[in-house]
């Protein structure tokens, strides 16, 4: 096994131990929702998106298919597309099909496998396209090669499923000020935000009759068990989905089923009944709520697209800062 590796995973054992003893010594306990997406929470995640109740994945892909010739028509001959947060990349593969004038994509994830994977499939499909990949944290500093041989407004970032939800609203600004600072003035952006919708229509999207989501949600503790040695009985919580107003967003919680005692290493974190776990959140957003959040970090709203229910928005801004 390469040293390199064993040092990586290390350091990555660190950061979630770290992470999991400060967050179940919290008053609500909460756990960063990274750690969700293991390789088994990935593919539950991928097992969500195709649920009949779980709607933002299609939607923004039905939105893209309808706007993605307008976003072309004002990209030049020789422009780069930067996603953030690749993944798979399967969501990109719409955009490209219209952006037939591009002449490099650059895909940002912290997964190297995804990368390679998504690479290899992209340069297969699309043969004159030059795909670059770049393992980074899409949050952090970072210098993007050959952004500054784009063309004028030819450097279009893109941001789908709405992960901008995952963050608070004061984190949210920071990030798209982050993605305005890195692609640059005149830069366009692409990005999925889900909308807020009747609760009826809302809560079932994370929390599906099959279960599927609360497989996913429960899937944090096995790994705690696993890569940590903790000894949590998954039996004993149960997945809520939860409605905060206030905050406008949809919160996943783990709730203890009965006072109980959680030991990992030499650390024990007692629950009390009907305790919690917090362990995502999903803001949602009015189309004139995220634009002038939008604003505030420095990009000026060009143009929005929605599905005929109002259910999702694909919305494109220019970087006037």
């Amino acid at each position: 096994m390469n040293d390199t590796l064993v040092a990586d995973r290390g350091i990555a054992l660190d950061d979630f131990a770290r992470a999991v003893e400060d967050g179940l010594s919290r008053n609500q306990k909460e756990l960063p929702c990274r750690f969700l997406y293991d390789a088994h929470g990935s593919q539950l995640f991928e097992d969500i998106t195709a649920l009949e109740e779980y709607y933002p994945t299609r939607t923004e892909a039905g939105i893209l298919r309808e706007c993605s010739g307008t976003i072309a028509a004002r990209t030049p001959a020789g422009a780069m597309l930067v996603e953030f947060g690749s993944g798979s990349s399967v969501k990109t593969e719409i955009l490209l099909s219209a952006l037939d004038r591009l002449a490099v994509y650059v895909a940002i994830d912290v997964s190297r496998s995804a990368l390679d994977e998504a690479r290899d499939r992209i340069e297969e499909r699309f043969s004159g396209l030059s795909v670059e990949t770049l393992v980074a944290d899409f949050a952090e500093p970072m210098q993007i090669p050959g952004l500054d041989t784009a063309p004028a407004g030819g450097v279009l970032g893109f941001f789908p499923g709405s992960t901008i939800g995952n963050l608070t609203r004061a984190e949210a600004e920071k990030l798209l000020r982050h993605f305005g600072e890195t692609l640059g003035p005149g830069s366009r952006f692409v990005a999925g935000v889900d909308l807020k919708k009747d609760l009826g229509r809302l809560l079932p999207a994370y929390d599906d009759a099959s279960g599927v989501t609360a497989a996913f949600n429960k899937n944090i503790l096995n790994r705690i068990n696993r890569e940590l040695g903790a000894d949590f009985d998954t039996r004993q919580f149960d997945h809520e989905a939860r409605w905060n107003e206030d905050k406008g967003r949809v919160e996943m919680h783990l709730v203890s089923r009965g006072a109980q005692t959680v030991r990992l290493g030499e650390c024990e974190f007692s629950f009390a009944d009907g305790e919690s776990i917090h362990t995502e959140n999903s803001h949602k957003y009015t189309i004139d709520g995220f634009q002038a959040l939008a604003a505030k970090a420095g990009w000026q709203a060009q143009e929005v697209w929605t599905d005929r229910d109002n259910l999702f928005s694909v919305h494109e801004l220019v970087y006037r800062v």
